[in-house]
């Protein structure tokens, strides 16, 4: 898979959906002062692409990502996401613009545990205010886009850790986002499974979707057509590559 016209530097204008500058992120640690997270990030991502973002624990890369994912606000610096400023928003409006703009998917799969999996993949689009009927209809092509349209009737707890990801993965294809945001999604599968999930994305990506991994497997990376990472707060690295190169 190699790089689409999307990924081509010179082809940012109009183009940028991410566009952070100066992020930084403290934390407060009471007596002991704060902790420094982000330090002052600039980066664009661009319509289309898929990411990596690596780093070791501690290295700022999960603050970056809640950052990205809306989850929370910088304490300094602007974030743009598809041209608007949300780097202020407040927690309702960040909420409204995740369910929006961003499809997540967590390593720990975050399911409803009693619900089957029509039921959670249902739930963003009831958020959404949705029709009844085309939330049925956009929840099933969702399930069927992962191969796991036989299994819609069936709770979390009567799935495979793969099945479970698919459901993952349909729940943030179901409200039709810009942007694919996915924090380990293979760390609690075998390597098997792991493959057939990097495959879902490896479609998505061909099919237009700008897909962002938050991962520290360099097998997981290697999917990737730009791998960026995060060393003490910075971008210490940001290359851009043939998916199949590495």
């Amino acid at each position: 898979m190699g790089m689409t016209a999307a990924l081509s530097p010179t082809d940012a204008a109009g183009r940028i959906v991410i566009r952070l500058r100066g992020i930084t992120r403290h934390y407060a640690m009471g007596e002991r002062g704060s902790v420094q997270a982000v330090r002052g990030i600039d980066l664009d991502i661009l319509a289309g692409e898929y990411v990596a973002i690596m780093g070791p624990s501690g290295s700022g890369k999960s603050s970056l990502m809640n950052i990205v994912g809306c989850l929370d606000n910088p304490t300094a610096g602007s974030y743009h996401l598809n041209g608007s400023d949300v780097s202020r928003l407040g927690e309702r409006e960040l909420a409204r613009v995740r369910n929006r703009e961003i499809g997540f998917v967590f390593q720990s799969f975050n399911l409803l545990p009693r619900a089957t999996a029509f039921a959670n993949v249902e739930l963003p689009l009831i958020y959404q205010g949705v029709s009844a009927r085309d939330r049925r209809e956009r929840t099933r092509r969702a399930l069927e886009a992962v191969g796991i349209g036989d299994w819609a009737q069936h709770c979390p707890s009567e799935l495979s850790g793969g099945q479970c990801q698919r459901v993952a993965i349909a729940r943030a294809l179901a409200t039709r986002p810009r942007i694919i945001l996915a924090d380990e999604p293979t760390g609690n599968l075998d390597s098997s499974t792991a493959d057939e999930i990097l495959a879902i994305f490896d479609r998505l990506h061909r099919e237009g979707h700008t897909i962002i991994v938050v991962t520290h497997e360099e097998e997981v990376a290697r999917h990737a057509a730009r791998v960026i990472h995060i060393r003490d707060g910075r971008v210490g690295s940001d290359v851009r590559r043939d998916a199949r190169s590495a």
